[in-house]
């Protein structure tokens, strides 16, 4: 009887983790909905902020929001500030003419990492001082780092098992030799 129940709980385990491994990922992450200057917009004039607007609310830790120029130099200037669901950055008057590129990286209401980039053409050169050159560190919009969720729950069914295993089975095997 025991290798019956053995063999149920390690099938109804097995199913489990096979469901909620093959199940995909929710994408209930933030997502970008706008953003001002819109992306791949030709504008003339410098904004006085950039911003990007996401589908919900984002949590107001650590924001990070980069706008960088066609000569590599930062044109954004300060600190990013969250309001509800917009992420934005001053930038001032820019300098020369062509693509410029916003670079964002938010926590989620979630909790999840989202970043991304937008891009806008500046068609008439202004009179901006850029900031310091654009560094892979100063840069946002990178890969999301950390763990993913599907690797604690298949740790954790592991672990259930085991342990479920371990006691309905571990003690009966000594006592019948």
């Amino acid at each position: 009887m025991s290798r019956k129940l053995f063999a149920g709980v390690l099938t109804g385990l097995l199913i489990t983790g096979f469901a909620l491994l093959g199940g995909g990922v929710a994408n209930a992450h933030s997502a970008a909905i706008g953003s001002s200057p819109e992306n791949g917009a030709q504008i003339e004039v410098s904004p006085a902020r950039a911003n990007v607007t996401f589908n919900e609310n984002l949590q107001e830790s650590y924001p990070s929001m980069t706008v960088t120029g066609p000569d590599g130099n930062l044109w954004s200037k300060g600190q990013p500030k969250v309001e509800g669901p917009t992420v934005s950055i001053e930038v001032g008057e820019l300098g020369p003419t062509g693509d410029y590129k916003i670079a964002y990286r938010v926590t989620s209401a979630d909790g999840h990492p989202v970043s991304g980039t937008r891009t806008f053409t500046l068609t008439k050169a202004g009179n901006g001082t850029p900031g310091p050159k654009a560094d892979s560190s100063a840069k946002s919009g990178g890969s999301g780092g950390g763990v993913p969720l599907w690797v604690f729950i298949a740790g954790a069914v592991v672990l259930f098992g085991g342990g479920l295993a371990f006691a309905l089975l571990g003690g009966r095997g000594k006592q019948r030799q």
